[in-house]
């Protein structure tokens, strides 16, 4: 386990709780417009934080925070996450998992094994935009298998997107809908330029508000919440 970074309270990455918030280094996707490519690049990325470092700084936030984001990059590319994950839940903290979906075998186990208890899943675009958005291959019956899997699981989670105007036009979030039809929750996030894995990124835009607020009424015919960020 590679471990890049740890934001020491945060008040908005785990809803309703003050956390820890725990950065993992390596990807198996490549957009563009993600904010941390020092963390999706490990060539990128200096020394790692030791594992037990993080332990022992979390264990002194015992009664202090709630929750420990698991963020990245992608967790799940690490075959040692359950085994952090578990650790940390020793310490009494509540665990929320940000991935991508790509890893539905270790999400079974993690569920099995009563490790997460909030899931948040990037949901990239279409079925057929999905692999241009990520600029990797992607197998999306894993996609859809994680879907399904974090909607039946019983397990607090959220869905979200980071939309570029350019990437996903109106239309298509209608495909995007009916992926997640009978979905929970659902969050629009607005991308903002700036410091990008893609330089390219930085002549990007969104969306206006009023158009994310007309993309809101529509994505909730298909899902019981859905939010703008």
């Amino acid at each position: 386990m590679r471990i890049g970074g740890v934001q020491k309270v945060s008040l908005i990455d785990y809803p309703g709780k003050a956390s820890a918030v725990i950065f993992t280094v390596g990807c198996n996707m490549r957009c563009g417009y993600c904010h941390n490519p020092e963390l999706v690049l490990p060539e990128r990325y200096g020394d790692a934080i030791p594992v037990d470092d993080v332990l022992a700084f979390l264990a002194t936030r015992v009664g202090k925070l709630e929750g420990v984001v698991i963020s990245g990059g992608e967790p799940t590319v690490h075959d040692d996450l359950p085994q952090l994950i578990a650790s940390i839940k020793q310490l009494g903290f509540t665990i929320k998992l940000d991935t991508n979906g790509t890893h539905p075998d270790m999400l079974r186990q993690m569920y099995d094994d009563k490790l997460l208890d909030y899931v948040s899943m990037d949901i990239k675009g279409t079925p057929d935009s999905y692999q241009m958005i990520a600029a990797y291959p992607i197998d999306m019956d894993a996609i859809m298998r994680s879907i399904e899997m974090i909607k039946k699981s019983g397990v607090d989670y959220e869905f979200r997107t980071t939309v570029v105007k350019s990437q996903i036009p109106v239309d298509d979030f209608k495909a995007i809908g009916e992926m997640l039809r009978g979905a929970s929750r659902y969050a629009l996030q607005k991308f903002r330029s700036g410091r990008t894995l893609s330089p390219a990124f930085r002549r990007e835009t969104t969306y206006s508000d009023e158009e994310f607020e007309d993309i809101r009424k529509q994505m909730e015919q298909y899902v019981d919440y859905c939010l703008v960020r």
